[in-house]
């Protein structure tokens, strides 16, 4: 099998100067942390606290330029304790036919509780809150390891028909000039776990460029302003297990998930705070339907089931 030519994960944006969200006025400082002196830049974040990003002082250092919605780089700093993270203000938010307005920052923030009732924690820490361009969602920012050999292959283009060892097929891509191309993702059981998360989540993006490999073998995920829709929405290059029985991991997490959706208890509680009621019944139905089919879904066909573009 030839070499698979890689697909790049994790944050692909450069951050630039920029005015506020949504063009308006009003700067937004430069983008390049300062490297030395009083105002260093935090060391890489590893378990930052929702307490951090809930209370701290959030400052605005940038804005990453490419993102669809309005996305700041920030630092957040609170009793001597500072860290990276990132900014997604409401009000930078682009309007979207089959979601309600500004609610993809309440979005983010039901998934990450989600990812952590699973016990997986594969959605870096994540609040709603104040900031300097009123509420958005606040997310602990995740630093790709050291070294270009840090970073494992996730997903990859190859020219044969079917998957090597070690990969799971998606389908065939235009690669330009007439050329096709078999789109794979890792035999991986982190992605596994992702691909359960955006089953019950209702994902209806999930590219490559939201992959984050972390350090110490971590994986995190990133933007689910576009979940939890009552309709089916599944759009995801993690295709590759569809159909297939679920593990036993994942059927115990989702019998955990049951259980912790039901009326009155917390999780509950606190997803009623950010998704409507229709949307939780869809949620509990979700979960209700992979335990009672335990397998991976598969493409229903009303809907696209790859995002494009896949990165």
């Amino acid at each position: 099998m030839p070499a698979p030519e890689r697909i790049p994960t994790g944050r692909l944006s450069a951050m630039e100067p920029s005015g506020g969200p949504g063009g308006e006025a009003g700067a937004v400082p430069s983008p390049a942390p300062p490297r030395d002196g009083a105002g260093a830049a935090p060391e890489p974040a590893t378990g930052v606290s929702v307490g951090l990003l809930a209370e701290g002082e959030l400052t605005v250092r940038g804005q990453i330029r490419e993102a669809s919605n309005a996305v700041l780089y920030c630092t957040v700093a609170l009793d001597g304790r500072t860290a990276a993270c990132v900014y997604k203000p409401v009000a930078g938010e682009r309007p979207l036919w089959d979601f309600p307005d500004g609610t993809l920052a309440q979005r983010e923030v039901a998934a990450y509780e989600i990812s952590r009732a699973s016990g997986w924690d594969l959605i870096p820490p994540t609040v709603l809150r104040d900031g300097p361009y009123g509420t958005g969602m606040v997310q602990e920012w995740i630093e790709a390891p050291d070294g270009d050999g840090a970073v494992p292959e996730l997903l990859a283009l190859v020219e044969d028909a079917e998957p090597g060892p070690g990969w799971k097929a998606v389908g065939f891509a235009e690669t330009g000039a007439g050329r096709t191309a078999l789109l794979v993702h890792a035999d991986d059981p982190r992605l596994r776990r992702l691909a359960v998360l955006d089953a019950v989540i209702n994902n209806g993006d999930r590219k490559g460029g939201h992959l984050l490999p972390a350090a110490g073998g971590r994986l995190f995920a990133i933007d689910h302003g576009v979940t939890f829709n009552a309709e089916d929405k599944l759009r995801t290059l993690l295709w590759g297990w569809a159909g297939e029985p679920l593990t036993e991991e994942a059927l115990t997490v989702l019998r955990a998930l049951q259980e912790a959706l039901a009326d009155a208890a917390p999780l509950a509680a606190r997803l009623a705070e950010l998704i409507t009621g229709a949307e939780i019944a869809a949620l509990r139905a979700r979960v209700a339907g992979l335990l009672r089919s335990g397998r991976h879904p598969e493409p229903g066909g009303q809907w696209p089931p790859i995002p494009w573009p896949p990165v």
